[in-house]
């Protein structure tokens, strides 16, 4: 039986959380909290294997609650958030640096046609999530550097003008990563060792709870040196210009390095998908590309990684011990698409080693 902790100051979703819960035979609800004392207080007392944590609470919000457990009494904490202001989402992601381990939308209503998806998708990553080993983390966190480069959101696909066209830098022209469950933070080591002037483009599929994308880049921007942005379909790949998927679309290249954004049917039940990534980096780029997948649950982009390999890439993927959920990593592996295993410190240094 998995015990949670559900920490929300909101009667409704609390209730919902309940409804939704009691109706697992393998979770059992150890305790409620309506704010982040509580939290530290029932998490000593309760001894949960997952919390479900808000972020905006009265008395303490849930960084702050997730920073204190986590230095103190470690669980798997699962933030649970409705916050999709680009202007208020930093603190959801320095509750994922102070430990949390993933982010999720707060449930919409029964009547609501994401209901169904939803549900099961939090059902899921509380039962991935008991299982984690988590470790107390140190008492300082890394503050913001400075403000990011992003550039607007687009609503839908649109064409930029053309810009200068990257330049050959060795045998490797571009870098596709894939993450998924736990990349965030690894994302941010990977690129706190990239320098400023890298020579070739980085584009970027990380699974992610619709309306956080955004808030990722920001953060991001603000805890590393890269230039960062949100995909723009058509736009040229720029050496140096780190390239996220927007939320929905799938995103590729084609022939004249530019960035295609596709609302093809989703791919291992995810769009944007690290398959289309990678599948099309492949095509347009064979040798010339490296392939990088991380941490994560399930397999997308495990086959298409094998198919980089195939083609001549450089392919890497996250080690187990450093991986928060070693499954598409781990899928890639068996199939002997993985030509280096390297922790995310050792990540940044081959691909800074391959573009020089």
């Amino acid at each position: 039986m998995i015990k949670v902790l559900i920490v929300d100051d909101s009667h409704t979703t609390m209730e919902y959380l309940k409804y939704l819960l009691d109706s697992d035979d393998e979770i059992m609800i150890v305790g409620i909290a309506q704010n982040g004392k509580q939290a530290i207080e029932l998490s000593k007392k309760k001894q949960p294997d997952v919390i479900l944590m808000d972020i905006n609470m009265p008395k303490m919000n849930g960084f702050e609650a997730t920073r204190i457990i986590m230095e103190n009494n470690p669980v798997p904490i699962i933030i649970m958030s409705s916050i999709h202001d680009i202007k208020d989402t930093a603190v959801v992601f320095r509750a994922m640096e102070a430990g949390a381990v993933t982010l999720l939308n707060k449930p919409w209503g029964m009547d609501h046609p994401d209901y169904k998806r939803d549900s099961e998708d939090l059902l899921q990553n509380i039962k991935l999530m008991s299982e984690v080993k988590v470790i107390k983390r140190s008492k300082s966190i890394r503050e913001p550097a400075r403000m990011p480069e992003t550039r607007p959101p687009v609503a839908r696909p649109v064409v930029k003008p053309v810009a200068k066209q990257i330049a050959k830098s060795g045998r490797i022209s571009v870098i596709a990563i894939g993450a998924s469950a736990g990349g965030p933070l690894v994302l941010q080591e990977i690129l706190l060792k990239i320098p400023k002037n890298f020579p070739v483009p980085i584009l970027i599929v990380q699974h992610i709870s619709s309306g956080f994308i955004d808030g990722l880049i920001k953060w991001l921007g603000q805890t590393t040196e890269c230039t960062i942005q949100l995909a723009a379909h058509g736009e040229i790949l720029l050496p140096g210009h780190v390239y996220f998927a927007p939320d929905d679309y799938h995103m590729g290249v084609n022939n004249s390095n530019q960035i295609i954004l596709s609302k093809a049917e989703p791919e291992n039940s995810s769009r944007p998908a690290i398959s289309f990534l990678f599948r099309s980096m492949a095509k347009v780029y064979g040798a010339e590309a490296s392939g990088v997948l991380l941490t994560g649950m399930g397999k997308d982009g495990a086959d298409e990684l094998k198919l980089m390999r195939d083609k001549g890439a450089v392919t890497i993927a996250q080690d187990k011990k450093s991986s928060l959920v070693h499954g598409m990593a781990g899928e890639a592996i068996k199939l002997d698409a993985v030509m280096y295993e390297l922790s995310p410190e050792s990540i940044s240094d081959k691909l800074i080693s391959i573009v020089q």
